[in-house]
């Protein structure tokens, strides 16, 4: 078998290299659209589409050049990785074109180093969704199963601004940019790259990293760094074993039922994971708000009473509950019902503890608990003492 050669398209015309590649090649795949615009048909030309085994099996039986047509550029989520698992990459010659991503953000005349790019194309949407959720400025690459309309369903509430690029290159290109509702009742033509964006931070400020992401600088943060009600605060060293147990990242999203100030959620949103906070207290739903824009996260604060308030909301894959007042039982069997990976409940009764035992095994879930008793160090004249907090029991529920 002889080289293959990926040739990136952008609908600017083919370099004298591509072309002699191109002319060259005893086998072109591509896209039937690609292989419709340059002219390739016949036994010579094999369409990449389905599964792509067959076009792979085609492309491993020529033993002349082969040329492969892709979008943008194949190196950046296209096919250059299918190619060099399959055939190694000695065998690859990459002449990429202008990604689409590069071209979208330069169709909303953004800055895009500290953007996020995401995939939902042959993949489960629900991450690309939650990163969007979560992050300023994500660009999207969709799929014909999962657009700019369903994209743009899922983010209603979130407060992002939605900037369409369909058909980039070609002579019937178009963009638009509106609210998640405007987008949703909109009709979308393949391909297209999304971007969500938080109009506010459209614009960061300058990195170091591409992406714009990076450590948070530290977790389980003191209570100084809340506004809260009469101490009424996940402790810091309660805080640090939940979200252990929680694990937030990248691609998830998490539930802070009962949140009071917050402090939950918003070191979730910290640490990458797209948060909902759960209140029924006004004030405290205000609270949390100011608390997240203090730590420049965006939270989805849900006003209303568990378990009711949970109804409607999108799958976590994990939750908190830190406040329940008197419906625990039920909170925590909804909570089990749709946590993907957890349950975790902070209780401060120890009557409470192995009834949510009970309630979170028979949902299915393996459980685990532990006392947290802190004492922190305080001086008293020229001598220190220990301090303790109260104890407060953490029951952890994780899916088998």
């Amino acid at each position: 078998m002889s080289g293959i050669s990926i040739i990136g398209l952008d609908g600017r015309p083919l370099s004298p290299e591509a072309e002699r590649l191109l002319a060259d090649a005893a086998l072109v795949a591509g896209g039937r659209r690609h292989l419709r615009a340059l002219g390739v048909e016949g036994e010579r030309a094999v369409a990449l589409e389905g599964d792509l085994s067959a076009a792979l099996e085609r492309i491993a039986r020529e033993d002349g050049p082969v040329a492969v047509l892709a979008s943008g550029d194949p190196g950046f989520f296209g096919i250059v990785r299918l190619l060099a698992e399959r055939f190694g990459r000695g065998r690859l010659r990459v002449l990429p074109g202008t990604s689409s991503v590069a071209l979208a953000f330069a169709r909303a005349s953004l800055p895009w180093d500290d953007a996020l790019v995401v995939s939902a194309h042959g993949r489960d949407p629900r991450r690309a969704v939650n990163a969007c959720r979560a992050h300023p400025k994500v660009a999207v690459l969709t799929s014909p199963g999962f657009g700019p309309a369903e994209l743009a369903r899922e983010l209603a509430g979130w407060g992002k601004t939605l900037f369409v690029a369909e058909r980039l290159g070609e002579p019937d290109e178009r963009c638009f940019s509106g609210s998640a509702g405007e987008v949703a009742a909109g009709e979308w033509r393949e391909p297209n790259v999304v971007l969500a964006v938080d109009e506010e931070r459209a614009v960061g400020p300058r990195g170091w990293a591409s992406c714009g992401l990076g450590s948070p600088g530290r977790w389980a943060l003191p209570e100084g760094e809340f506004e809260h009600r009469s101490g009424m605060i996940t402790k810091p060293e309660v805080r640090a074993l939940v979200l252990a147990r929680l694990g937030p990242g990248l691609g998830d999203l998490v539930w802070d039922v009962g949140a009071g100030s917050g402090s939950v959620a918003v070191e979730c949103a910290r640490l990458g994971a797209a948060a909902v906070a759960v209140e029924r207290d006004p004030e405290s739903c205000r609270r949390i708000r100011r608390n997240a824009a203090r730590h420049g996260v965006r939270l989805w604060v849900v006003e209303g009473e568990a378990p009711e308030a949970l109804r409607g909301l999108p799958e976590p894959d994990a939750v908190f509950v830190g406040g329940s007042g008197g419906g625990l039982g039920e909170i925590l069997r909804l909570c089990a019902a749709r946590a993907r990976r957890c349950v975790v409940a902070s209780l401060v009764g120890l009557e409470r503890v192995v009834p949510a035992e009970e309630t979170l095994e028979g949902c299915g879930l393996r459980t685990e608990t532990a006392m947290l008793q802190a004492s922190r160090v305080k001086g008293v004249g020229g001598l220190h003492r220990l301090a303790p907090e109260s104890p407060v029991f953490v029951v952890v529920g994780v899916r088998r």
